[in-house]
């Protein structure tokens, strides 16, 4: 048995190599050798010589040594053997050499051993340094085979780099090759591609060329049709001027003959029998003809030399002072029979007005009801004339009306086109939203309304794509003052003259923006005060010298071409208008300040209510106004005044009614039925309905 420095690690053999490394039936051969029984081996007699020799030579030097003093163990060799130097002949004689003679492979094995590794193996029992010396020889054995393995894999390991290292040499200079094929392969393509290109560019060049010889020959062609068009302009300008010096010195005789025409007529001419006759329209309007004959051949020699419009203009003037000529001269010749016929009109009316005076005081006097119970007045009769304190108030609605005019008269008069644009910015954003007034939805008015205040307060709105603001010009808030006003009295006029429900929506939107502004309030009572008098009410006397278009202008009517409009359509336009007061003055806001009381409320519908019946009663018009006022506002006065309105009602029908059936002629009789049958209807049941088209507060959640 070996000592145990010679048993190998755990997982490996006496070798030193692994389990796994070893040969199939090398583990078995060495347990097979450890099973059989002890025997010499072959070379025992080579080694036992070897050893014995080196003994006896050795013999005083192991003397001499102390038993501690043997030579050292290593780890290349069994513990029973101790390295030793022998010569290189030695070795040679050594039976190792020719144990096997035929295998190769075990000699050089041997001859490696011998070089490396010179020992004598000491004295011990044959079968224990067989069994060493095997191993020893073994394990020498396989590290050599393993050297010998490692190199060759290694050489393996090297030629396959050389040959990897060669194929990516080869594959390199085949993907060298295929992209030098590409390159010359896109070259081609991109000359190919420069020599197409080249070609479509001279192709275009020569279209190009083409088209230029052909518009070079259509300008040639209208060259020459301009050098003709150019002749026959020159002919014509020299026809044109022998015209024009032609029309020019018809002017010119033109004037000649309206000035000496304009002499005829004397301003100071006094007829004896006529000494308030006044000619001085004749002459203003002589002069005006001559001063647009003036103007007209100012403006010709200006321009140029006069076109045939203007003879016709000038011709026309000249025709019109002739006629202004006999029109004078007929005036005089008819003056005396026109004031026969004014005398004996004069007296006719005076006898008819005494007759009326001495009526109205056998009648007894019916004094007018106030609903704050100041003190009644007794009058006599009837009044034709509104209270001084009322026409004082009308004045100071129209003074302010004038003055707003007068305020943005530099933005109307102005000729700059950037200020005509804002002017007709702001009309717009004026009128627009006012015209937009229905009754479809609460929530549409509110956006009306809050546009419109917005545009008052200075903001800016949006008008027809456009932003527009007040503050665009330093007038422009007097004008939409002005003509916001203006409109929601036009609305009256026409909207609710046509449709009477049409006054709620626009009245309730007016009164929320008097409420606010209340300037615009002022300006919509003076222009609904001046088409329509009776919403004041008064009615305007007639002036000595006033034309009769314009006083009929006064009280309300349209005059156009001197024709007057027919009755029906004037009291349809009042009654519009005094159905949007009658609203006004009864609706607020609802979104307003509840705090403040109505800037216009029903305190203006009663005094309306007394001052109408204070005054004389007109044919058709006093019925259809007292009416329309009593249908919308009625149901209001009556739950605010009660018992002091249903007596005025009574005063209606028992007094005032039958006043205004005194002057009424058969063909005028509809509207005062319809105030019969509503009085009647309403003191029977004592009870005045909603008028039609009334929002209700449901109205507003929509």
């Amino acid at each position: 048995m070996c000592c145990n420095c010679c048993s190998p690690p755990p997982g490996r053999c006496l070798y030193g190599a692994t389990l796994e490394e070893l040969p199939p039936t090398f583990d078995q051969d060495i347990l097979e050798g450890c099973r059989s029984p002890p025997k010499l081996s072959s070379y025992s007699g080579w080694v036992l010589d070897r050893v014995i020799s080196r003994s006896l030579q050795e013999t005083p030097l192991s003397r001499s040594s102390t038993p501690n003093e043997s030579i050292p163990h290593t780890d290349d060799q069994p513990p029973s053997l101790a390295k030793i130097t022998s010569p290189a002949s030695e070795l040679g004689s050594s039976p190792l050499s020719s144990a096997a003679p035929s295998e190769s492979k075990g000699n050089e094995d041997l001859r490696l051993l011998e070089t490396d590794h010179k020992v004598h193996l000491l004295v011990l029992p044959s079968k224990v340094t067989e069994v060493e010396g095997c191993i020893w020889m073994y394990k020498e054995v396989h590290r050599l085979k393993g050297k010998e393995g490692l190199r060759q894999r290694q050489e393996q390991q090297e030629q396959m780099m050389r040959v990897v290292s060669d194929m990516a040499s080869e594959q390199l200079k085949r993907f060298d090759e295929l992209k030098e094929l590409k390159q010359h392969q896109e070259y081609q393509d991109l000359q190919e591609v420069m020599e197409k290109s080249s070609r479509e560019a001279q192709g275009q060049q020569e279209k190009l060329k083409e088209e230029h010889r052909h518009r070079a020959k259509i300008l040639n062609l209208k060259l020459r049709e301009a050098e003709q068009e150019r002749q026959r302009q020159e002919e014509l300008e020299r026809l044109r001027k022998e015209e024009g010096q032609e029309r020019l010195r018809r002017l010119y005789s033109i004037q000649e003959e309206v000035l000496q025409l304009n002499q005829q007529i004397d301003p100071n001419y006094r007829h004896k029998d006529l000494p308030r006759i006044d000619l001085s329209g004749f002459s203003n309007r002589g002069n005006q003809i001559c001063g647009l004959v003036s103007g007209l051949i100012r403006t010709t020699s200006e321009r140029g030399f006069p076109t045939q419009v203007d003879v016709a203009n000038t011709e026309r003037a000249l025709q019109e002072m002739r006629g202004l000529i006999s029109s004078m001269q007929q005036e005089i010749a008819t003056a005396l029979e026109e004031k026969r016929k004014r005398d004996e009109e004069e007296e006719r009316e005076r006898k008819k007005e005494l007759q009326k005076q001495e009526q109205l005081k056998a009648q007894t006097p019916v004094p007018a009801q106030h609903p704050r119970g100041k003190e009644q007045k007794e009058v006599l009769g009837l009044q034709v004339k509104a209270e001084e304190s009322t026409m004082q108030w009308y004045q100071q609605l129209q003074d302010a009306s004038d003055q707003c005019v007068a305020s943005f008269s530099g933005l109307t008069d102005c000729k700059d086109n950037q200020v005509k644009n804002i002017r007709m910015d702001l009309q717009k954003a004026a009128s627009i939203p006012v015209s937009q007034i229905s009754s479809i939805a609460g929530s549409q008015l509110r956006e009306i309304f809050d546009k419109i205040n917005n545009l008052l307060s200075g903001k800016s709105v949006q008008s027809g794509g456009r932003t527009v603001s007040v503050t665009q010009h330093p007038q422009g808030l007097d004008f939409v003052y002005y003509k916001l006003a203006e409109k929601f009295v036009k609305q009256g006029e026409e909207e609710v003259a046509s449709h009477h429900e049409a006054a709620f929506p626009i009245a309730v939107v007016a009164s929320g923006i008097w409420e606010l502004h209340p300037r615009v309030g002022d300006l919509i009572l003076a222009h609904l005060h001046k088409k329509c008098p009776y919403s004041v009410p008064f009615y305007p006397a007639f002036k000595e010298g006033t034309p009769i278009e314009e006083y009929q202008r006064i009280l309300g009517y349209q005059v156009k071409d001197s024709k007057v409009e027919q009755q029906d359509n004037f009291l349809k336009r009042m009654s519009g208008m005094i159905r949007l007061y009658a609203a006004i003055i009864q609706l607020r806001w609802p979104y307003g300040n509840k705090q403040v009381t109505h800037p216009h409320g029903l305190g203006h519908g009663w005094r309306w209510m007394a001052q109408m019946l204070n005054m004389e009663p007109l044919s058709d018009v006093t019925a259809t106004l007292l009416f329309d006022f009593l249908e919308v506002c009625g149901n209001a006065l009556m739950k605010h005044y009660q018992v002091q309105f249903w007596k005025m009602l009574l005063l209606i029908r028992e007094d005032y009614f039958h006043r205004i059936e005194a002057i009424t002629i058969s063909g005028q009789m509809g509207s005062l039925m319809r105030l019969k049958q509503f009085l009647e209807k309403c003191l029977q049941r004592k009870e005045i309905p909603l008028p039609k088209g009334y929002l209700p507060s449901s109205f507003w959640r929509s």
